[in-house]
C-alpha cells in the first residue's frame, strides 16, 4: 500500500476549510453527535461482555462459584 502524501495533505486541508466554513449549529451538531459516540463507546468498555453475564448468572442460579 502506498501513500501519496500531497494528497493526503490537500485532503486535509480542504476537509478543515470546509469545517470551518460550516454554521456554528451544524458544528455544535457535530459536537453533540461526537459526545454521544463517545459516551456509548464508554459505557461499552464498562459492561461485561454479555456471555461473561450468562455464565455468572448460570454459576449463580446453580449455587456454585
Amino acid at each position: 500500500m502506498t501513500f501519496d502524501m500531497t494528497k493526503i495533505s490537500e485532503s486535509k486541508r480542504a476537509l478543515r476549510r470546509r469545517l470551518a466554513s460550516l454554521p456554528i449549529k451544524e458544528k455544535l451538531a457535530m459536537l453533540d453527535a461526537l459526545r454521544e459516540r463517545t459516551l456509548a463507546l464508554r459505557r461499552a468498555r464498562r459492561a461485561p461482555p454479555a456471555e461473561l453475564v450468562a455464565r455468572r448468572k448460570k454459576s449463580h442460579d446453580s449455587g456454585t462459584q
